[in-house]
């Protein structure tokens, strides 16, 4: 539908509504708005090409799979119409009152423009109110019915309900935008409140709705008038906000704004609690800190009461002060996002040391003092709608830590699927207690905590860098034991910055309470203990070692003496079946192959033996080719398919029985094999498509969608279901794996019955009908000056000697990222092609029920011809 149908239906200069343009810009967003006309409904809209695809929801959505609700299309709205709120006049077309119900983004899960036109539009929602899994069917239509009739049915996912859960329109009646109720907005102009006066735009209303990021508790009401912020009074400038008013909280106590408060701690447990009492927080990986505001003044303290506010520059500190307070205690933690969004303490303490602080963030999860009222006694939810208010929307220094009431172990287990650090699950109606009790539990993906500083051994590889440290914890009697070393985690920065440190500590006498064992004392230098690390690892060995342990970062915030060790009956991590034991010995097993990752040759050399079993499928009894890099990612790199000089011995010579004359090819039989590929520096591994055991009749297809400039990620998703449903339809089951790179590959497992010609042939007709049929989109030439704007479908991997890089091999690009399978249900814009690395891989694959490509193999068929 076009606009002039939305613009002839409205007199403009009787009512506020916006006039009808389309945008320019594409998005995606969307917005439900609750709509009191001759009939109360919801107008459910859509952003597609520049407009609002507009359907209205006589009784409203709902969260029950099984509740079908009519869903009449009506005219397109331009974007800006996403913000109205307001009363249209009587007599003009839709008078009645208009509230924003809710806002966010829309993904569709196929081809929009399919789906629109075949009338079933399958999409998930990222919504401040529903979110998950939703479906639009159009009805068929009857003789001479004007009205376009859809259904609109939620998904059965985990954001669904069932009968006798609530419906989610009378727990949740007010808007998104202003926090209030139909009634409230009745009889006023729009853009007014008898309550607040002239309403002020939010950032984006220009354009359409604000796309929202997915959090588990909407926008809290606001309750009265207007505040002026700190810093806009110092520059004369007024800033309209939210007054807070702490003294209607029960539990509020009037008082003296304090000094600093002993944080509240959270006890490590196994897994999340679950009942309604437990909200759950996900967990931050950065500093903690209280943020103290008294009359435009500001201090940043540490969890042991350090003043660091000059420690991370003028922002974040500025961006507290002009919050609207005169007074008041915040609890939150400092980090830094990598480029998937999760917090890296890594990253932040390499932010620190290069003086970088445009990459701060400050998430808030706590409110403690306002404005004269200390609310340490006030129930937590409580404490955290008024912090809420106080921020007033997210924006780029500070955010408000959302919260999830679903069950904790599904909180849990999404965070660990993304390789987030765990979950913090608090009571909600728990005070604010200092110290470490039982209101605030920690469930964590990975085994992960702070330990001593008690020594290092110099690294093999230069003069002036450690090669690992020796760690420590201190038992209940002030003892320090010893718990093993860690090898990997540190870049080579990083590398030489504590040597430098640690050289300037160095003690003669071992600080450890026990004597070491020859082994454990091989090359030590010890050192005063006084420095804390933040150390990952994935296991503890039978005599209280750390196994597979990589280095994240100094916790300069942290008491030495403090230090103990983190016990929980059972985790995601101690759970998982222990690795295989490595016998191949490594040779400076300190070296450097992710300078800026830190990742070393052990570092790999953990992670294969980690991921062996899900790697072994792909890379074991076939021909590889390998991409070699003796001195890292940052050093010469070539690839090697044949036998070299002071090959490892447990890597295995294999003769392609075509080329008689020429050197034999390398291959791996066992975990050995593969460390003996990391011994040779290999760090990327390209198995062929058929074993040695059947070289000419593969048992693999691969097609690599590899995106040109200026092509979104989301097209090439969208690419890739292309291609699964087209091999769906020659009979193959489609798996898909992100390349580590910039694309996807969708690989279907055969039955070794054709040969390699004719399965090139089939895969080729794929790519060529696929460019044929989206010539926009597509190309199936790896012409370069063709590809600007689209994305090859390269089936050239499919011909014989062809190779494509293993699910679960590395990559030799910054970043450490991994070519990681996935569940077609994980295929997303949030998980991007290089989203699983070295480093949370192995944690992701620990919070799995199976792996994301089990029955591979059974799966195997032959094509159907067509």
């Amino acid at each position: 539908m076009a606009l002039e149908a939305y613009n002839a239906k409205r007199d403009f200069k009787a009512t506020r509504e916006p006039k009808g343009r389309v945008a320019r810009k594409a998005g995606n967003s969307f917005v439900i708005q609750k709509h009191d006309a001759r009939r109360l409904h919801y107008d459910f809209r859509l952003e597609m090409d520049g407009v609002l695809k507009s359907w209205a929801v006589t009784r409203g959505p709902s969260l029950m799979p099984g509740d079908k609700r009519l869903a009449v299309h009506v005219e397109d709205h331009p974007l800006d119409y996403g913000t109205f709120e307001g009363t249209i006049p009587k007599g003009e077309y839709g008078g009645g009152t208009v509230i924003v119900w809710d806002r966010g983004i829309w993904k569709p899960i196929h081809d929009p423009h399919k789906g629109y036109a075949k009338g079933h539009l399958e999409f998930e929602l990222e919504g401040e109110k529903l979110r998950g899994r939703w479906h639009l069917i159009r009805l068929a239509g009857k003789p001479r019915e004007k009205r376009e009739n859809w259904l609109l049915i939620k998904g059965d996912d985990e954001f669904a309900r069932e009968e006798g859960e609530g419906d989610i329109l009378e727990e949740r009646p007010e808007s998104v935008k202003t926090g209030r109720t139909i009634d409230e907005v009745a009889g006023e102009e729009p853009g007014w409140s008898s309550k607040k006066g002239r309403l002020r735009p939010e950032t984006g209303d220009e354009n359409g709705p604000v796309p929202a990021k997915m959090t588990a508790k909407a926008k809290a009401k606001p309750k009265s008038s207007t505040k002026t912020g700190a810093a806009a009074r110092a520059s004369g400038q007024a800033v309209e906000t939210v007054e807070l008013d702490p003294s209607a909280l029960k539990g509020a106590k009037k008082g003296p704004l304090p000094d600093f408060l002993e944080p509240m701690l959270a006890k490590l447990v196994s897994a999340p609690p679950s009942g309604a009492e437990w909200i759950h927080e996900i967990k931050f990986d950065g500093y903690r800190l209280q943020a103290r505001i008294e009359a435009g003044r500001l201090k940043l303290l540490t969890r042991s009461g350090l003043d660091w506010t000059k420690k991370f520059g003028k922002d974040v500190v500025e961006a507290l002060k002009a919050l609207p307070a005169g007074t008041a205690l915040l609890d939150g933690e400092l980090v830094v996002e990598n480029s998937n969004g999760a917090s890296d303490f890594s990253a932040l303490q390499a932010d620190l040391s290069e003086g970088r602080f445009d990459r701060f963030v400050f998430y808030l999860f706590d409110l403690l003092y306002l404005d004269g009222y200390d609310l340490t006694r006030v129930p937590l939810v409580e404490r955290k709608r008024l912090l809420e208010q106080l921020i007033g929307g997210e924006s780029r220094l500070l955010r408000y830590s959302s919260h999830f009431d679903e069950n904790g172990d599904l909180v849990l287990n999404h965070a660990c699927r993304l390789s987030l650090e765990g979950v913090v699950s608090k009571l909600a109606e728990g005070p604010y207690r200092a110290g470490r009790g039982r209101s605030w539990i920690k469930s964590k993906c990975s085994l992960r905590q702070e330990f001593v500083v008690a020594g290092y051994v110099p690294s093999t590889t230069s003069r002036k860098a450690i090669g690992s440290l020796i760690m420590g914890v201190y038992d209940d009697d002030g003892n320090l034991i010893h718990v093993g070393r860690v090898g990997t985690g540190y870049s080579a920065v990083v590398a030489e910055d504590l040597f430098r440190r640690l050289e300037r500590m160095r003690i003669d006498q071992s600080p450890f309470a026990a004597k070491l064992t020859a082994e454990e004392r091989r090359q030590a230098r010890y050192v005063r203990p006084d420095l804390v690390a933040e150390v990952e690892f994935r296991a503890w060995t039978g005599d209280g070692h750390l196994r597979h342990a990589a280095f994240r970062g100094l916790r300069e915030d942290k008491d030495p003496k403090e230090i103990r060790r983190e016990l929980a009956k059972s985790s995601a991590a101690s759970a998982a079946p222990k690795p295989p034991r490595r016998t191949v010995k490594l040779t400076h097993p300190d070296r450097i192959y992710w300078p800026e990752e830190g990742v070393t040759k052990e570092g790999l050399a953990d992670y294969y033996a980690e991921v062996w079993r899900h790697i072994a499928p792909y890379i074991v009894g076939r021909a590889l080719a390998l991409l070699r890099c003796p001195s890292g990612i940052d050093g010469e790199k070539f690839f090697q398919k044949h036998a070299w000089k002071g090959l490892n011995p447990n890597i295995v010579l294999v003769k392609d029985p075509k080329d008689k004359d020429d050197a034999p090819l390398v291959s791996i039989n066992d975990l050995d094999g593969l460390m003996g590929l990391v011994q040779s520096a290999t760090l990327e591994i390209h198995p062929w498509g058929s074993t040695v055991a059947n070289w000419e009749k593969p048992d693999t297809i691969i097609m690599d969608l590899d995106p040109g400039d200026g092509v979104s990620w989301e097209a090439v998703i969208e690419a890739a279901h292309e291609v699964r449903a087209r091999l769906e339809d020659a009979g193959l089951t489609a798996f898909v794996k992100t390349s580590g790179g910039k694309g996807l590959h969708v690989v279907a497992p055969l039955k070794p019955k054709a040969e390699w010609p004719e399965v090139k042939a089939f895969t080729k007709a794929i790519a060529e009908a696929m460019a044929f049929d989206g010539p926009d989109r597509y190309v199936a030439t790896i012409t370069k000056s063709k590809r600007k704007g689209k994305i090859l479908v390269d089936y050239l991997r499919n011909q014989r000697g062809a190779t494509a890089v293993a699910a679960y091999s590395t990559r030799a690009r910054p970043g450490a990222a991994v070519s990681a399978p996935l569940a077609w249900d994980e295929l997303s814009p949030g998980i991007g092609p290089a989203y699983f690395t070295v480093e949370n891989m192995p944690t992701r694959l620990s919070a799995l029920s199976a792996d994301p490509w089990d029955g591979f193999r059974k799966a195997a068929a032959v094509w159907k011809a067509k």
